[in-house]
């Protein structure tokens, strides 16, 4: 499809989506009652993160009446990983999931794709293709007119226990208050920490390592020797592009004998996981993320494919890092194996819940109550990742881990992946990515309607608009009544 082609279906598409929202009557008109602070606006919600998460969330409470003010650090178009970190080629995802459509057939890729590059090109189609992901978020944000504030990085959220919270926001050189009724933090993968690495990448000179989800120029890697730690989906997209830019040789250190063959986490996907999940019992939530966790997710077939058409990339199954260090200029890992030397060592070991690595959380921190502190799994089945996991209510919202201590926390909802033992994979994983913003949309509709239904009352009683004028009929007299005796 040629450029004019493409451009007259994207605005017929555009057309027909206003047309959809129109017979729909959304975005319904706004009914929260406005609040004020000492002479100043307070937003209804404050969104932090505009990237997917963080867009349908708002989309999903604008259908609903409700404004939403979303504040992203990063450049406009480059929010979220998928221009920036990510290093697979494709999404995992199948290309037919609706992911941020939120019900709506002409908001979903398939509709963009087909309008960008046409039907043949969606039948052919395989998976998606990581840059026309972000290219089709861009134009949802758009399209629906979503309000991202971009280069604005929060730098601390204080609730207040008089209805507040406030935020500060810095932008370049300036730094500004603002206050919400309520903040939702859509902030990714390490949404509450930050990437993970094990003890011993302490022993190694900082210039000498990165994560696999820092920024980092890979090109700076040919002719090396690259280990990589780790063998799931990051490993191979990392190992993969360290290839491809000419590194001389890539070790995956893999601790397990053998590489998971099936994704547990895809057979239990149905509309009963995703709406009935958050209502099960604690022990259940706990059994199935931990039996997800100890299975653990496969790597894509093709990303997996990607690396071992490299003659010089050798996967080492059984082979975890027992220790590493530095000698006479050259990385040594040593592993039950043997020793592997390298000159530069990727971490694609995940995130963890980490506080002291988000200071804009440090009057939350010490207040939240984490699943460790009321649930002791079975004997057996402990897992340090989700003992970290907050407990959230039933909108995503943080609880006191000492009720009355820190008035106000209720006002900031999780909506990022560590609420996954809490709520299901429906804050930051495509598949379910709708039906957890409409969860947490409606939930704050409901919350913010409660706490203004003295207006709420006061407006109903100051309606007028008459439906009958006096004139539609004309009352009768009872001669035609039996009289009584």
């Amino acid at each position: 499809m040629n450029a004019a082609s493409s451009s007259g279906a994207l605005a017929a598409l555009e057309a027909r989506l206003r047309e959809d929202l129109s017979r729909l009557e959304l975005p319904a008109r706004r009914w929260v009652v406005p609040r004020e602070h000492q002479g100043r606006p307070m937003a209804d919600v404050a969104i932090v993160g505009g990237g997917m998460a963080g867009l349908t969330a708002a989309a999903a409470l604008k259908f609903l009446g409700i404004e939403a003010q979303i504040f992203d650090r990063s450049p406009a178009g480059f929010e979220g990983p998928w221009a920036t970190t990510a290093r697979m080629e494709t999404l995992r995802s199948p290309k037919q999931l609706t992911g941020p459509a939120l019900g709506l057939a002409s908001l979903t890729f398939r509709a963009w794709y087909e309008a960008r590059f046409g039907m043949a090109a969606w039948a052919e189609l395989d998976k998606i293709d990581r840059l026309h992901w972000m290219e089709y978020l861009r134009w949802y944000r758009q399209v629906l007119d979503l309000p991202v504030r971009n280069g604005h990085s929060v730098e601390a959220i204080e609730p207040h226990a008089d209805g507040r919270v406030v935020l500060r926001v810095r932008q370049g050189e300036q730094v500004f208050e603002v206050m919400a009724r309520r903040v939702v933090l859509a902030t990714g993968r390490d949404g509450l920490g930050s990437s993970w690495v094990p003890a011993f990448a302490q022993a190694l000179p900082r210039a000498r390592w990165a994560h696999s989800a820092d920024e980092m120029d890979y090109a700076r890697l040919r002719g090396q020797r690259v280990a990589v730690v780790g063998g799931g989906s990051s490993a191979m997209d990392v190992a993969a592009t360290a290839l491809e830019a000419g590194a001389a040789s890539v070790d995956l250190l893999v601790r397990r004998t053998d590489l998971p063959r099936i994704n547990k986490g895809k057979g239990a996907g149905s509309p009963g996981m995703t709406h009935g999940y958050h209502g099960l019992p604690d022990a259940w939530k706990w059994r199935i993320r931990q039996y997800v966790n100890r299975q653990q997710t496969p790597p894509p077939h093709g990303s997996t494919l990607r690396v071992s058409r490299h003659p010089n990339a050798r996967f080492n199954l059984g082979c975890p890092v027992l220790e590493a260090g530095e000698r006479e200029g050259v990385l040594h890992l040593r592993t039950p194996k043997g020793i592997c030397v390298a000159d530069f060592v990727i971490f694609s070991t995940g995130f963890r819940v980490n506080f002291d690595a988000r200071p804009e959380f440090s009057a939350l921190a010490p207040h939240l109550r984490l699943w460790r502190d009321r649930f002791a799994p079975p004997a057996g089945d402990e897992d340090d990742e989700l003992a970290e996991s907050p407990d959230l209510g039933p909108t995503f919202e943080f609880q006191e881990k000492s009720p009355g201590v820190c008035p106000g926390l209720s006002r900031v909802h999780c909506f990022c992946y560590p609420a996954v033992l809490s709520h299901g994979a429906v804050s930051g994983d495509i598949p379910a990515i709708s039906e957890g913003a409409q969860r947490l949309a409606q939930g704050l509709a409901s919350l913010l309607f409660q706490e203004g239904i003295d207006a709420h009352f006061a407006a109903m009683e100051r309606y007028t608009e008459p439906e009958l004028l006096g004139d539609e009929w004309q009352p009768s007299d009872s001669s035609h009544f039996i009289a009584i005796r």
